[in-house]
């Protein structure tokens, strides 16, 4: 069934979509035609009274980040109105998350962590002092506090965020905190372990979302901008049942330099095992050994089970034109990957294929952020604008449209638009998903580059460099 289709069939019948007893935001994400159907339906539950709507707990929903909210109300006949703003204590680089049936948590780069309620603050809680850029080798954020989207362990009921410390030394740590209250359960310094060569902690950014997966949260780590000191891209993993005791899980990617993991997104969690991360340019070219660089990368056991490269990788790295940029996103039984070098690459999931081995590839565009998928179509954040991908049944891809070239940001889906950020404007865009023209424009102040939009019930959520927006309908 295609968008139009779709479209058409929501609006000659009543879509009832299961409630969040059913559906949930982190489990895979539903057949092709009822994914695209409900977009344009919206969410509504068979009880005419009663209406439950699913978390927004990590980056994009769910572990599979697929940056739709299937069960977010749909927009009616009356625009997006401005619900709440509030100014908080330094800059929003990460996603809001919506957890515990609708606790809004945010968190700021002045290591503060808030609990958000009806444009008031339920409580805030600062966890020490942020580290200011001059006291770093190079970066771009002033100062430097909490960057990685948080994530949520639903199993103990925990908001675990990572922050950059200043004191004694320069280090990150991993914190648990009450999402109703604010408490903190526990703390821990999450940095590589210092075993592992070829690493200065005050080179190491954490950017990229953390993800709660198997009892464990992942916290992935690249490199400040500007490349550089000592860093290489790696994965650190920590128990969330021994949080204070248990050893670090630790996956390094096996580079002399570089190779950060730092698109947003985060890690990705594969459907019946692994995690699924993209990777930086690194250190090798011209005639060098493969260093599993400019690739995405399956993880297990903190060891390579799979991977995939294009062909040029030695040029991308050679000219920082990596897969790095962008997460990896699963569309079924596929994986679509691209990045800095212009070029989309379609990938089997139960086999990457290697260096060149990807199903197929295209000239796209030059991709930074997170993707969002609904069924089997792709909706990616292009520097010139959002593009929507189909992927076909034979292994191939097809563009099917291209939105404005200043609508350019993280795309979201959900209450039957896919909303996108003009990031350079500071204005959210509500794009009708069967074309890509923007139906609604909603001015939300300066944003990163990064920022994406957190759906959950009839609102829409926006971290800003002084706080957050949020629009309801």
């Amino acid at each position: 069934m295609t968008l139009k289709t779709a479209l058409a069939a929501a609006i000659l019948a009543v879509a009832v979509l299961p409630t969040t007893a059913a559906v949930s935001a982190t489990t895979p994400a539903a057949t092709a035609a009822t994914s695209q159907a409900g977009l344009r339906a919206g969410a509504r539950t068979a009880s005419a009274t009663t209406t439950s709507y699913a978390d927004w707990p990590t980056y994009h929903g769910g572990n599979t980040r697929s940056g739709y909210a299937i069960t977010a109300k749909h927009i009616g006949s009356t625009a997006p109105t401005l619900a709440w703003s509030l100014n908080l204590d330094g800059a929003v680089y990460g996603q809001p998350i919506i957890v515990d049936h609708g606790i809004t948590i945010v968190a700021t780069e002045n290591n503060s962590v808030y609990r958000l309620s009806n444009n008031s603050v339920v409580w805030r809680k600062n966890l020490a002092a942020s580290v200011p850029r001059s006291s770093l080798p190079c970066g771009d954020i002033d100062p430097t506090g909490i960057t990685g989207t948080p994530a949520y362990d639903a199993t103990t009921n925990t908001v675990i965020v990572v922050s950059l410390v200043g004191s004694p030394s320069i280090h990150h740590v991993a914190t648990g905190l009450d999402p109703a209250t604010g408490a903190v359960k526990w703390s821990r310094t999450v940095d590589v372990p210092a075993s592992v060569s070829g690493i200065d902690p005050k080179a190491m950014q954490e950017r990229g979302a953390l993800i709660v997966s198997g009892r464990r949260v992942y916290i992935p780590y690249g490199g400040l901008a500007g490349d550089c000191s000592s860093y290489r891209g790696s994965v650190v993993g920590l128990d969330l049942d021994h949080p204070t005791t248990a050893t670090l899980w630790n996956f390094t990617v096996p580079t002399s330099r570089e190779g950060g993991i730092w698109s947003t997104p985060g890690p990705v969690e594969n459907p019946g095992g692994g995690l699924l991360v993209s990777v930086g340019n690194g250190a090798t070219a011209g005639t060098g050994t493969y260093d599993y660089t400019d690739s995405v990368l399956k993880l297990a056991g903190q060891q390579i089970i799979d991977s995939f490269s294009p062909s040029v990788w030695r040029n991308d790295n050679a000219s920082d034109l990596d897969l790095g940029s962008q997460g990896p996103q699963i569309v079924g039984n596929y994986v679509f990957a691209a990045g800095k070098n212009g070029n989309a690459y379609l990938l089997n999931r139960g086999k990457l294929g290697g260096i060149g081995g990807q199903l197929s590839s295209m000239s796209l565009c030059n991709s930074f952020g997170g993707a969002a998928t609904v069924g089997n179509e792709v909706f990616v954040p292009c520097t010139d604008g959002v593009r929507a991908v189909r992927v076909n049944s034979n292994g191939t891809m097809t563009v099917l449209w291209h939105a404005a070239s200043n609508i350019n940001g993280t795309p979201t889906a959900g209450a039957g638009y896919i909303w996108a950020l003009d990031y350079g404007a500071g204005v959210l865009h509500a794009l009708n998903p069967s074309t890509g023209a923007s139906v609604y424009s909603l001015p939300v102040g300066s944003v990163n580059r990064f920022a994406a939009p957190a759906l959950y019930a009839g609102a829409v959520f926006v971290g800003t460099l002084s706080g957050i927006k949020v629009y309801h309908w």
